[in-house]
């Protein structure tokens, strides 16, 4: 079976990688990341709307938007603010969106350079933004969940994968739009 083989799939791309145009503005990545990190902001909420509360009855629906207030501050500081934990829950939960959108946008030219497909990076990137933002939130607070449990570990996943997968194929998207 012998043959050329490539892990970046630039032959399955036909070349493509090679005839990128020059390296995106910063304005251009700025609002494409924006936009995808909103969306898969967006996706993640309704996957827990679908799984967290509807299958596994982890949470109330009203949970969702102040659960990054508790996340971040402690359930002390979530249940002393009330009605404002659903407003800096939600704000927490779309600038630190938007911030890893921004980021993705940041290194997806690096890889589209090289063939690899959206979806793919975007996997390894939802592990990645799963661990970074849970080893800050257990530096940020002691009250979370058992991030050493299995079921937790692998429901983080499967939420930031749907978080990642739209971003990534938004800003592959809009940069591909953009003429980039």
């Amino acid at each position: 079976m012998g043959g050329n083989f490539s892990v970046s799939g630039t032959e399955l791309a036909g070349g493509a990688a090679a005839s990128q145009p020059a390296w995106p503005n910063r304005a251009v990545m700025i609002r494409a990341g924006v936009t995808g990190g909103l969306i898969g902001a967006v996706v993640i909420w309704i996957y827990e709307a679908l799984v967290w509360v509807g299958a596994q009855h982890m949470m109330p629906l009203a949970g969702i938007p102040r659960n990054a207030t508790g996340l971040v501050f402690g359930k002390e500081v979530q249940a002393s603010l009330g009605i404002w934990a659903y407003v800096v829950g939600t704000t927490i939960h779309f600038v630190f969106a938007s911030a890893w959108g921004v980021l993705f946008a940041a290194i997806w030219p690096y890889f589209s350079r090289r063939g690899y497909e959206a979806t793919l990076v975007a996997l390894f990137y939802a592990v990645l933004a799963w661990i970074a933002m849970h080893v800050a939130i257990m530096i940020a607070s002691d009250n979370h969940p058992n991030y050493y449990d299995p079921a937790v570990i692998i429901g983080g996943f499967m939420s930031h994968i749907f978080f990642t997968v739209p971003l990534a194929l938004t800003v592959k998207r809009r940069l591909q739009n953009e003429g980039q």
